[in-house]
């Protein structure tokens, strides 16, 4: 990822819908140079997708919250068949496998907080694999709307002082 493929992405974030044309104007290329780009952005995997961004509100889902899941026995054949059990659920818009303390976490988003209570018993506490959950209604959810590649960091040189303490190279001059 170079200069270019970073406003190319950071550009398709803020309008996937815009021109070619308008694209290679707002990035500076020629029009040609920018479809090569965005093609190969695409062939490496780094634009996976284009998508509209929806209002849950619109949608008749006013009330979203996140909950965690353990589940038990914990083994990857559980694992995958709760994620693919809850992705299935129409309320579901995301699921994150977790390390730590709890083995999921749901996204959600439905009518009214009764409606939250009514999956939570009927989708949550029938199933014999949940040893335990809780949900947290969500007040405010910001994303950011563009991603941007983090950039490398230089290692601090209280590390690279480390290595050569040891008699090692230091981990800021190696390749």
């Amino acid at each position: 990822m170079d200069d270019i493929d970073s406003a190319l992405v950071a550009e398709l974030q803020r309008d996937a819908r815009q021109t070619n044309r308008d694209l290679a104007r707002a990035v500076g290329i020629a029009p040609s140079t920018c479809l090569e780009r965005v093609r190969l952005l695409r062939q490496r995997g780094v634009i996976s997708g284009y998508g509209a961004r929806v209002d849950l509100p619109s949608l008749g889902r006013r009330v979203q919250a996140l909950i965690t899941v353990q589940i038990r026995p914990l083994n990857r054949a559980m694992i995958d068949g709760f994620h693919d059990s809850v992705m299935s659920l129409p309320e579901v818009l995301g699921v994150f496998v977790l390390a730590g303390g709890d083995d999921f976490l749901v996204h959600v988003a439905v009518r009214d907080v009764e409606h939250l209570q009514a999956f939570l018993l009927d989708r949550f506490s029938q199933r014999r694999e949940i040893a335990g959950f809780r949900s947290s209604v969500i007040f405010q959810h910001t994303t950011r709307q563009v991603v941007a590649a983090l950039p490398d960091e230089p290692v601090s040189p209280k590390l690279s002082r480390v290595g050569r303490d040891r008699g090692q190279e230091s981990p800021a001059r190696r390749p």
